[in-house]
């Protein structure tokens, strides 16, 4: 009985802890792999634990090199997507013109439409402008899609604004300026840097659009892929789990600011 009652009441947390094992459990092979010594280039089975993979990650080859130039296209997409999506929120949110609801809807497009038809559609675009595919070709798809997400993230948070505290400012002589300085910036700060955090993951990850647009350029998801043909490197799993590990440091960083705070 009591154990029986005690499943009726914790199920639900039991079910919860089921889906996250299965979400972290790729993680957790790509956070042993990397300290694996493999038998062979094929071989991915844990064979013998080291430490070499972490104090050489740019052993095999250009891969830190695919490292660095997926990091510089996704700093430069990040930046312009959250730039042009934040002022489109702002747009979305805080004003009314003609043509309002088409946007909203034109939004979404990039977002719904699958990266074939978003790759092969600018590969097409930069062709017939005589554009040669290479570094900024792969910024401009990125920041394509980036914007999207960026839109998304930062209208929710402005959807959800208590305009009387920016009310309260004016009423307190307060300028515009100094009232967006001064209160709304701080309190859609939050989405915004989302917003960035999850354009530069977008961007950083993303193959199929790069590929058809990269020329001879080559990032890290398309370095491992290359690699998989002929066997994926230890290393690989070194960058993985130092992506993961930073990303989770910023998660537990805003976090614990957000929690000091209150």
């Amino acid at each position: 009985m009591r154990l029986g009652r005690w499943l009726s009441d914790h199920w639900v947390m039991g079910v919860g802890v089921l889906v996250l094992a299965y979400l972290f459990l790729p993680i957790a092979v790509v956070v042993g792999l990397s300290f694996n010594e493999p038998s062979s280039r094929l071989s991915y089975d844990f064979n013998k634990f080291t430490l070499d993979n972490w104090t050489n990650p740019c052993g095999p080859g250009d891969m830190c090199d695919a490292v660095v130039r997926s990091v510089q296209i996704g700093f430069i997409a990040t930046v312009v997507a959250t730039l042009l999506g934040t002022l489109m929120a702002f747009a979305l949110v805080r004003h009314r013109f003609r043509g309002r609801g088409a946007t909203n809807l034109l939004i979404f497009l990039p977002m719904a439409t699958p990266e074939v038809v978003m790759g092969s559609s600018l590969l097409a675009l930069f062709v017939a402008g005589g554009l040669p595919l290479g570094f900024w070709t792969v910024v401009i798809a990125h920041v394509m899609f980036c914007v999207s997400f960026v839109v998304v993230t930062v209208k929710a948070r402005l959807s959800g604004l208590d305009s009387r505290l920016e009310e309260a400012a004016m009423d307190l002589y307060a300028s515009e300026l100094q009232t967006f300085r001064k209160v709304t910036l701080p309190l859609v700060l939050p989405g915004i840097v989302a917003a960035a955090l999850l354009a530069f993951s977008l961007s950083f990850d993303d193959f199929i659009i790069t590929n058809f647009n990269s020329g001879t350029t080559v990032t890290f998801p398309m370095y491992v892929w290359g690699a998989a043909q002929r066997g994926i490197p230890p290393e690989v799993n070194v960058i993985g789990t130092a992506m993961f590990l930073i990303a989770l440091l910023l998660v537990l960083g805003t976090s614990v600011r957000r929690r000091r705070a209150v």
